[in-house]
């Protein structure tokens, strides 16, 4: 696979073209980023344990029969994948109050949620990600209904699949947001699914092992990843 051009870069993440119109190439740099890009900084080894991480992750759904984008891992810090024609609408299921809900609804973190939420943000860090609706994202054709209700369904058997695997490691699955795209006319998961997307914490301290680590200053983010990645037998390199 010849890689060629880049076509974008985001926070954290290159994506190039390649020689095959149908595959990118994702990489994984060691940037970090918190609060929509207004705090960056650059931590040893994040590309590498994200891409990994991600790549055992996906193959985790995959087995369960959920399609993703994720074709294979190139190197330490490049996967490739099926390029996308991506939905801008973040699908967020949350199974412990944390983050974003706790200051919206003045809730008490750590509270369980039973059964656990669904929301939706539009995908624009100029707006900082505003939450929306199904009318809202149909309204203004960011996804059709049938779009939605797909989005819905995956986003929870993400949810059964991966709060399994996790509580198998003695984590807490607290929460985690996914993006989809259509190829060839078929929703797949996309983007990517590592800690910096994802809440996890220790089943017995409560201890955050995800990006919360840097958004509070807490510190030993990649070690925490990478502990996390020990944790659930993935090989991080």
């Amino acid at each position: 696979m010849e890689k060629r051009q880049q076509l974008y870069a985001g926070k954290a993440k290159s994506v190039f073209a390649t020689d095959d119109p149908d595959h990118v190439i994702l990489q994984f740099r060691d940037d970090t980023s918190a609060f929509d890009g207004e705090r960056m900084e650059s931590l040893a080894r994040k590309g590498r344990v994200n891409n990994r991480f991600n790549a055992f992750i996906m193959g985790k759904l995959q087995a369960a029969g959920i399609a993703t984008h994720f074709s294979g891992l190139l190197s330490d810090t490049e996967c490739l994948v099926k390029k996308l024609e991506m939905i801008p609408v973040e699908c967020v299921v949350r199974n412990i109050a944390a983050g974003g809900l706790v200051r919206r609804l003045g809730v008490e973190e750590g509270q369980a949620l039973v059964p656990p939420t669904f929301e939706l943000f539009l995908k624009n860090d100029a707006m900082h990600d505003p939450m929306i609706n199904e009318s809202l994202a149909e309204t203004f054709g960011w996804a059709t209904p049938e779009q939605l209700a797909e989005m819905k369904a995956l986003t929870f058997r993400v949810n059964d699949v991966l709060k399994r695997l996790f509580a198998d490691g003695g984590l807490l699955l607290v929460d985690y947001k996914l993006e989809f795209g259509v190829f060839e006319g078929k929703i797949l998961l996309g983007d990517e699914f590592s800690p910096d997307g994802c809440r996890l914490w220790d089943a017995a301290t409560r201890e955050k092992m995800d990006k919360d680590r840097f958004r509070q200053g807490l510190g030993g983010v990649i070690e925490a990843y990478e502990e996390v990645g020990r944790r659930i037998g993935a090989d991080l390199g």
